[in-house]
């Protein structure tokens, strides 16, 4: 599940940090900007899994032009990640019946069938 939000991002004399205002409470740093941007990712699906783990809803990202600079050395950033639903947490075997064309055609496709209904009971359940 490819999920994307703003973070506001802070350069500071030592380090840039992060802290994303759809998030509260999930900030993170990085010596670099390629740092910084790979350990926000990270923290952020980290955030998210936890939320979802909580049976709570993902919250709606806030558009990037909506959201109000209001110190010197920041700036916005879209940061994405690509979450593994399944990450960390035990998995269970489900058992289903679909018309032998359709599996045929699918597998024709590289279709992942588990990637595939995990991100269609997500989209179901209104989670995201």
């Amino acid at each position: 599940m490819l999920v994307i939000y703003p973070a506001i991002v802070h350069v500071d004399d030592d380090c840039l940090w992060a802290e994303f205002p759809d998030l509260p409470g999930c900030f993170t740093q990085g010596d670099t900007q390629e740092e910084l941007l790979a350990n926000a990712a990270e923290a952020m699906e980290c955030f998210l899994l936890g939320l979802l783990e909580d049976g709570e809803k993902l919250p709606q990202a806030s558009a990037p032009q909506n959201i109000k600079l209001t110190e010197p050395n920041t700036y916005t950033s879209l940061i994405q990640s690509k979450i593994d639903l399944a990450k960390n947490k035990k998995s269970v075997k489900k058992t289903l019946t679909i018309p032998a064309w359709l599996n045929k055609r699918a597998l024709d496709a590289n279709i992942n069938f588990s990637s595939l209904l995990q991100d269609a009971l997500v989209k179901e359940l209104k989670i995201v």
